[in-house]
């Protein structure tokens, strides 16, 4: 089965290194001053507007719109009116950490594929994972430990589908940490075969970005490479 999203498949670059979210960027672009300001207000305006939608259905409606707006803006550092006009005042952006990594196994490329298209096998290596719950062919829920952070868990859907060649997925919208990752399957000779990985993690915008961002550090990056390298001894000793 080959299987493509096409909301998605757009910025899905077969013939570049990285996922599009090696160039989208999370914007900070709200001052901590007019942050405070936006989520006081913003928490009344909710506040009123829900209190008085039974008197006033318009007034209260707008007011919770408004409120809800606000509390957004304070919270995360995005104003979207900002983003619109170009602002670059106070700007902060969220790096994105990526791996890359290639490495040849001695098993055949059809037996590799299937080993990585189960999602819930990825934990039996990569020790940051874990669990990679799958509900269906399409759609899974991932678990990580960060350290110095803890426990982090999004949603994610496979976007590319290649049987035997190319699997893609990426987390959903609103994830609390975007992630995603692109494995190509490659015969290197009788019995073996390339698997060349690409994975990566982006944070948020906003204060709990900040803190997320500090436990993508060198080290963490370091693990997560040992962690696709350790795959080879795994998958070699798959008994099919």
């Amino acid at each position: 089965m080959k299987h493509e999203t096409k909301s998605m498949s757009a910025n899905w670059h077969e013939s570049e290194e990285s996922h599009d979210y090696d160039r989208k960027e999370h914007v900070i672009n709200v001052g901590d001053t007019e942050r405070v300001i936006s989520g006081i207000a913003g928490g009344y305006l909710l506040y009123s507007g829900l209190s008085g939608v039974g008197r006033n259905p318009v007034g209260g409606l707008l007011k919770t719109l408004i409120g809800g707006f606000l509390l957004y803006r304070g919270a995360s550092g995005t104003c979207p009116v900002y983003t619109a006009l170009g602002k670059t005042e106070n700007v902060h952006r969220t790096k994105a950490m990526t791996v890359r990594s290639s490495i040849v196994v001695e098993k055949p490329r059809e037996e590799v594929y299937a080993f990585w298209r189960k999602l819930e096998n990825l934990p039996l290596f990569m020790k940051h994972l874990i669990r990679v719950q799958e509900h269906d062919e399409i759609n899974s829920t991932w678990s990580a430990d960060l350290p110095g952070f803890g426990r982090l868990i999004w949603d994610a859907e496979i976007v590319k589908d290649v049987p035997g060649f190319l699997i893609g997925w990426v987390s959903t919208e609103g994830a609390p940490m975007e992630n995603a990752g692109k494995v190509e399957f490659m015969d290197a000779g009788p019995g073996r075969t390339q698997v060349k990985v690409i994975i990566t993690y982006r944070p948020p915008a906003g204060d709990i970005g900040v803190v997320i961002a500090s436990a993508l550090n060198p080290s963490f990056k370091k693990v997560v490479q040992d962690e696709i390298a350790g795959f080879k001894e795994r998958i070699e000793k798959v008994v099919w």
